[in-house]
């Protein structure tokens, strides 16, 4: 623990585990944006960084310097035990659990809540108004991806009026780009451009149309080629289908499947072009990954990737659903010298949403909001 800076002692607190993880160590190593905010926001300066997690026993886990306390039950007095300035909640769906932490820390402890879904509040609008005056009472602030985002839980009642919001990236990453000999050898990624799709292949992330834009692009880009990364693949059979329809597009896609976290960042770095079609996202994991491989984006145009690109000023935005946009995009987006936009994307992701600028930009949230507490008490 790092003391006698900023007096500001944060506990993240994580109703959400998956059930079927049954070591601790385990579900530390799945959760990377739990290790990675906690670490983050402590290397910020924060006088302690720690969490609970809800578990299915009782464990006690110090990794990385950072105090991991495993529950059953009883979550709000396992936060109260590590005296918290600030007890950050991950997610806005677990309003009874954070009304109940309200009455188990002290007084004097600000609550916030941080949003990780674009898609607004669900269910009956009395039952939300309900749940949103309880969840007003308990919360000091709400922390989103992106400031659109918030709009449609205050019209939900969810939020009130004259609650505070921040807007901060929900997570980073650790990945680093590889020299590009190695990228390619370990990926089999080659091309002018080399495109890549990381993503589901559902109706969200559109494939279809990404497949239809690349074929467009094909004249302009006659030596490019796509490589697409999915582990759900709802709409395989429609994608393979058609490839198998178009030869230009059977010579130039590879549809690889899953692969190990532990290799993807060979399959960002040894790619020009980073390419999805999400409709909408609460982030965009993969997309922060390639920004911290260098991968120039040929993106939707979507209030998280809109914040992530600096409004297109890395890679080019596209309309969602669009394939004439998002060939218009792929072609702009390969139009410039890669290595010099690889060093200017990557330096764009270090310099506003690698971990560091994520813990300094949640560590200046959480100063406000616990000197706002104080204030009231």
């Amino acid at each position: 623990m790092k003391t006698g800076r900023d007096g500001v002692s944060i506990v993240q607190v994580n109703f959400a585990f998956d059930h079927t993880l049954r070591d601790p160590d385990a579900l530390l190593e799945r959760y990377a944006t739990l290790t990675g905010w906690a670490e983050a926001v402590r290397d910020a300066g924060a006088d302690r960084s720690a969490v609970v997690q809800q578990f299915s026993r009782a464990a006690h886990v110090v990794r990385r310097g950072i105090e991991y306390r495993f529950v059953s039950g009883a979550v709000g007095r396992a936060a109260a035990a590590l005296a918290p300035d600030v007890a950050h909640v991950n997610g806005l769906e677990f309003a009874a659990r954070t009304w109940r932490l309200r009455r188990a820390v002290p007084t004097g402890a600000a609550i916030v809540v941080q949003n990780h879904s674009d898609t607004g509040p669900m269910g009956r609008a009395p039952l939300m108004r309900l749940v949103g005056a309880a969840t007003r009472g308990a919360v000091d602030a709400f922390l989103f991806a992106a400031d659109a985002h918030v709009e449609r839980w205050r019209r939900a009642g969810f939020i009130g009026s004259d609650q505070q919001t921040y807007e901060v990236m929900e997570a980073s990453t650790a990945l680093e780009p590889l020299p590009r000999a190695q990228a390619e050898a370990t990926s089999g990624v080659q091309g002018a451009p080399a495109m890549l799709w990381v993503g589901r292949l559902n109706a969200n992330k559109d494939p279809l149309t990404i497949l239809d834009a690349f074929e467009r692009a094909l004249p302009s880009l006659p030596n490019a080629t796509l490589t697409m990364l999915y582990g759900t693949a709802d709409l395989a059979g429609e994608v393979r289908a058609r490839i198998d329809r178009h030869r230009a597009l059977r010579d130039r896609v590879r549809l690889i499947g899953a692969v190990a976290h532990e290799r993807i960042a060979a399959y960002y770095s040894a790619a020009d072009l980073f390419v999805v079609g999400s409709h909408h996202e609460g982030s965009g994991y993969a997309l922060i990954e390639a920004l911290a491989c260098g991968v120039a984006p040929a993106v939707t145009d979507l209030p998280t990737f809109r914040l992530l690109t600096g409004d297109g000023a890395v890679g080019a935005l596209w309309r969602p659903g669009d394939a004439a946009d998002c060939a218009r995009a792929m072609v702009a987006a390969a139009s410039g010298d890669f290595e010099a936009e690889r060093r200017r994307v990557r330096g764009h992701f270090v310099q506003h949403f690698s971990w560091p600028a994520i813990g300094r930009r949640a560590l200046a949230i959480y100063r406000a909001v616990a000197a706002a507490r104080r204030r009231q008490n």
